[in-house]
């Protein structure tokens, strides 16, 4: 979704975040950007292929932040996680619906 195309409708210099899934931004086209001075930097949680190859030119990119894939953790965001896996399973054993459920067109 994001390639060279929509990096150039974006305004000059932005800095540009992909927390959500790997393919979603074109690697080579964000190195480009880079380069050009397009992109003002660039944080990576998750990339395509993941991790990307060793020699990778956004791996030692100084506007370039990689994370493995688990930019979202911290302690507060571990409790969080397992409590509202906790609540979920405390909801099915009462009968009730999920909160959050997966396939709702089922329920």
């Amino acid at each position: 979704m994001i390639d060279a195309e929509s990096i150039a409708w974006m305004r000059r210099s932005p800095i540009l975040v992909n927390t959500a899934r790997g393919p979603l931004v074109d690697l080579d086209a964000a190195v480009e950007a880079l380069d050009s001075g397009r992109l003002g930097g660039l944080a990576l949680d998750t990339t395509e292929p993941e991790p990307p190859p060793a020699d990778h030119p956004l791996r030692a990119h100084p506007r370039v932040v990689l994370t493995p894939h688990m930019a979202f953790y911290s302690a507060e965001a571990q409790a969080e996680l397992q409590r509202r896996a906790a609540e979920e399973v405390a909801r099915a054993f009462r009968g009730e619906p999920p909160e959050r459920p997966v396939n709702p067109e089922v329920l």
